[in-house]
């Protein structure tokens, strides 16, 4: 849902079309979206559409850069112990 709302916004209907999922089950979707603040919606009439809430991203792009980096640090730790001679642990062949 967050991948075709990134590219307009969409009805309900819309959005559910193409999933094998109920109607319901996508309201509740979008109502966990909507309350994460991905998501916003307008009701015009009895139609309610959907509009990606890009402000929101950028929280979660921030979080996602911050494991990023630390990920990447650990790594960089464990090669550069693994490269020194005597880290890494022998395994001896069973006969």
């Amino acid at each position: 849902m967050v991948e075709r709302l990134s590219r307009s916004p969409a009805t309900v209907s819309e959005l559910a079309a193409p999933l094998d999922m109920s109607l319901p089950a996508v309201v509740q979707h979008l109502q966990v979206l909507e309350a994460s603040g991905l998501v916003r919606s307008e009701k015009i009439g009895r139609t309610r559409t959907c509009h990606l809430a890009p402000d929101a991203l950028d929280g979660a792009g921030q979080w996602i850069a911050g494991r990023r980096t630390s990920t990447e640090r650990r790594l960089d730790r464990l090669g550069e112990y693994l490269a020194e001679p005597d880290a890494a642990p022998r395994i001896e062949e069973s006969p």
